[in-house]
């Protein structure tokens, strides 16, 4: 017998329960924050939005499927199943920190405050669960980045991979492309990022302006990277032509560590991270897996 699906409702701490949790009553957060100008009512307000739209979307799910919450923060504990549902409650960032935990499962991201987020990722109300749940909706295939080392380490991100320092140091490496030749280029920098078309709406994006927009940059499901290096520094042991480009399928990005020690996180999990010291080799491309993702 097949099991049920699960619906696995990925939700975030809210801010109000975060300050709370640090100062302990609402009058002792509340007086915090009023100390520095600003006002607990509109962060409450928030508050209680996002939790309504969790209480929505649960009573939207069938009686008969199973349930299952994970908190942001242990996503990485959480073991997703073949035949769940994910349904993601809460900001765009939140699919993105999901990602790269799933393995084909389908995502549907549910605006918790509509009007505060973008939508590209959260592209539903919270009215719209029972609909998407009891239909087969179409989903989109999201590109992914992937970083492999050479002890067998993997990472993967829907958004973008930064290879840096774990501080504000320099990081310092070789770099180069497949098929170039073995060229390679020791740099030194405030880190290399990896990117896809959906990482192209934030971090990669600024970047992007920063350096005058030489080459278009991705869609979201287009199987095609973009790569930064961020301030490399010139000098007689370090070089800068090799800042900036493009990877397909069959390409990738090749970052030998001359560092103590440099990591590689994706979508601005840090705590999640590969561990990197000196003269290991991460190769960064795109990933053979993709995120589907409910459409509009």
């Amino acid at each position: 017998m097949s099991l049920a699906p699960r619906a696995v409702l990925v939700h975030r701490t809210t801010e109000y329960e975060e300050l709370v949790a640090r100062h302990g009553t609402h009058g002792q957060a509340a007086f915090f924050l009023a100390s520095r100008g600003r006002d607990i009512a509109e962060i409450a307000d928030r508050h209680h939005r996002a939790h309504r739209a969790l209480a929505e979307v649960t009573a939207a799910i069938p009686p008969a499927w199973r349930q299952a919450r994970v908190e942001r923060s242990d996503l990485d504990r959480f073991l997703f199943a073949p035949e769940d549902v994910v349904v993601v409650v809460g900001q765009d960032g939140l699919v993105a920190n999901v990602a790269k935990y799933l393995t084909g499962q389908p995502v549907i991201g549910i605006d918790a405050d509509p009007g505060r987020n973008p939508g590209v990722l959260v592209r539903h109300r919270p009215r719209d669960t029972a609909k998407l749940l009891a239909a087969d909706t179409g989903c989109e295939e999201l590109t992914m980045v992937e970083a492999v080392a050479d002890d067998t380490q993997r990472l993967v991100a829907l958004n973008e991979i930064y290879l840096g320092t774990p501080g504000h140091q320099t990081a310092r490496y070789r770099l180069g492309l497949d098929g170039d030749g073995g060229v390679v280029e020791a740099q030194a920098s405030s880190g290399v990022l990896v990117g896809t078309g959906t990482g192209a709406t934030g971090w990669l994006r600024s970047v992007w302006q920063e350096r005058g927009g030489r080459f278009a940059l991705p869609s979201p499901t287009e199987e095609r990277l973009v790569w930064f290096v961020r301030e490399a520094w010139p000098s007689p042991a370090t070089g800068t032509s090799l800042v900036a480009g493009e990877l397909g399928t069959s390409g990738g990005l090749t970052l030998t560590v001359e560092s103590d020690r440099l990591i590689a996180f994706g979508d601005g999990m840090e705590t999640d991270a590969l561990q990197l010291t000196w003269g290991q080799t991460v190769r960064v491309g795109v990933c053979g897996e993709r995120l589907r993702l409910a459409g509009r």
